[in-house]
């Protein structure tokens, strides 16, 4: 059920600098949609329709390929200043409008639904200011810290970048799932500044400023460490879209499909599969393909986006097949 009182802003301004790409970040495919569709997905999975995207670089190309759906807003943030000042380009689309607002980033997509409903239950519940989801991995290089206080309650963030030696030792980080009260975040983005390494404006400074105000801040330890890893380079793309292509077909499975071996295999997310069919060797499938149930599968054959196969028929070895 969709909550009106809370918004996600999506940080999708980035360019491919590091992949030596000329297509911006968020539209680079995994597993046959961009990025950026998987981060959509989680937010409506957790009730959340109304998603304002700050895009800059190539944005028209961001904003083609999500023509015609429901509840995005296009923000632009013409120069990049960091996150803290992606977030200030939605200042006016969001006061006034919504009680809370989440904000993720468009390259992550490993995200998930549950992940997202689990952070905005908490944040809920607790009344907090500010609620962040954070992880706990085995090699923190590169991440935010968060640093905790002699109590255990969160205290900051640091960036990875600003770390002292021991800040460096913290193996519990920032992989950027917050959610904040409105009022509170809007107040908090007014008084950061670009005080560190970067010279950019940190969103995450906003979580230190509003605990040092006397604000309730949150951290709550929900994101598995398999789901940290965000998309800088080709290398990140092809690991994240092992990833992905492991819960497609652990899904499928799950669901009566037999994929005979799972490591020659390629499925796109959108595929519809039904039970007891068989995926044989060295199959892809691509786009929103139909294949019925108790139907057979290659070895070697390649079903395009516009397939449909019935219930009980058999793709020939060798085949590729379009609707």
């Amino acid at each position: 059920m969709t909550d009106p009182r809370i918004a996600a802003v999506i940080l999708a301004a980035g360019k491919s600098t590091r992949m030596k790409s000329d297509l911006p970040k968020v539209v680079h495919e995994i597993c046959g949609r961009p990025m950026l569709a998987y981060v959509l997905e989680a937010c409506r999975q957790a009730g959340v329709s109304d998603c304002f995207l700050i895009v800059g670089h190539q944005k028209q190309r961001v904003i083609d390929c999500f023509a015609g759906q429901n509840g995005l807003h296009w923000v632009e943030q013409a120069e990049q200043h960091g996150t803290g000042h992606a977030v200030m380009c939605a200042r006016e689309s969001i006061r006034g409008r919504y009680e809370h607002v989440l904000v993720l980033c468009g390259d992550g997509p490993l995200i998930r639904g549950e992940t997202v409903k689990a952070l905005l239950s908490r944040h809920l519940e607790t009344g907090s200011a500010a609620t962040l989801a954070t992880s706990t991995i085995d090699d923190p290089t590169g991440y935010g810290r968060i640093v905790r206080d002699a109590d255990g309650a969160f205290a900051a963030i640091v960036e990875h970048n600003d770390c002292t030696a021991a800040q460096r030792e913290i193996h519990e980080v920032n992989p950027s799932y917050y959610c904040f009260r409105t009022a509170d975040l809007l107040t908090a983005l007014d008084q950061i500044r670009p005080d560190n390494a970067k010279r950019e404006y940190y969103l995450t400074d906003v979580f230190s400023i509003l605990v040092q105000s006397g604000r309730r801040v949150a951290a709550v330890s929900a994101v598995p460490p398999q789901d940290v890893l965000s998309i800088n380079s080709r290398r990140d793309l092809a690991l994240v879209n092992g990833i992905m292509q492991g819960r497609i077909q652990e899904r499928l499975m799950n669901a009566g499909v037999t994929i005979v071996d799972p490591g020659s295999t390629w499925i796109d997310s959108r595929a519809e599969i039904g039970a007891d069919t068989a995926i044989h060797p060295f199959v892809v499938i691509r786009g929103a393909a139909r294949i019925g149930g108790g139907a057979a599968i290659g070895p070697f054959a390649h079903l395009d986006e516009t397939a449909w196969i019935p219930d009980g028929a058999s793709v020939s070895p060798g085949t590729g097949m379009c609707g």
